[in-house]
């Protein structure tokens, strides 16, 4: 199984975790485009903050889908507009994670 994991901070990984983040934005970079352009997962591993391997009460699993590229505008990614990949967030898989 193909894992993508993100580290997120702890007020994001609540706001998923209680369903009112769907979606988690990543820098439309070159960083991140190595990573997620023309590859494929089966799962998006959240983490929150960088838990300890036995933690489970700090990851969160969600079935891969496509991601799409917006435009947002975020306090997180400074004061302007910014081109972002969107990977949604809304089918989580609800076995633990070993």
């Amino acid at each position: 199984m193909k894992k993508l994991t993100l580290a997120v901070k702890a007020e994001y990984f609540d706001a998923i975790k209680a369903g009112f983040k769907t979606e988690e934005y990543r820098l439309y970079n070159d960083y991140w485009r190595k990573r997620l352009e023309d590859r494929e997962y089966d799962v998006i591993e959240i983490t929150r903050g960088y838990p300890k391997l036995d933690d489970y009460s700090k990851r969160l699993l969600f079935k891969y889908q496509p991601y799409s590229i917006k435009t947002i505008t975020h306090p997180h990614f400074g004061n302007g507009s910014t081109k972002v990949f969107a990977l949604p967030l809304t089918t989580p898989i609800q076995e633990n994670i070993k």
